[in-house]
């Protein structure tokens, strides 16, 4: 269905295609934002977490398997996000022992 605005004294109209290609570029600018806006949130949190758990891989401290996974995944988990729908759907991994 094509976009349409308002002319006053003509009513609802057709955008042209010059119209409906700027609409387009504008929407996916706006889409693009979004999708980085969100991963930048979902980072934030992804860090976080990690480093939460930093301590753990001092040279000092024996690191389990258990937290290597966790940390991996952790490190994976923004791997193939590019739809803010993808991101919501993403959940964080249990971290070890919890």
């Amino acid at each position: 269905m094509p976009r349409q605005k308002f002319i006053e004294g003509v009513g609802q109209v057709d955008y042209t295609p010059e119209e409906e290609a700027e609409a387009d570029i504008i929407e996916q600018e706006h889409n693009d934002n979004l999708v980085s806006d969100v991963l930048n949130q979902f980072r934030v949190k992804r860090n976080s977490l990690l480093t939460a758990t930093d301590f753990y891989a001092l040279s000092d401290v024996t690191l389990s398997d258990n937290m290597k996974t966790y940390r991996q995944e952790l490190r994976d988990l923004t791997d193939g996000l590019d739809t803010v729908e993808k991101i919501k759907a993403k959940s964080f991994p249990t971290k070890p022992g919890e």
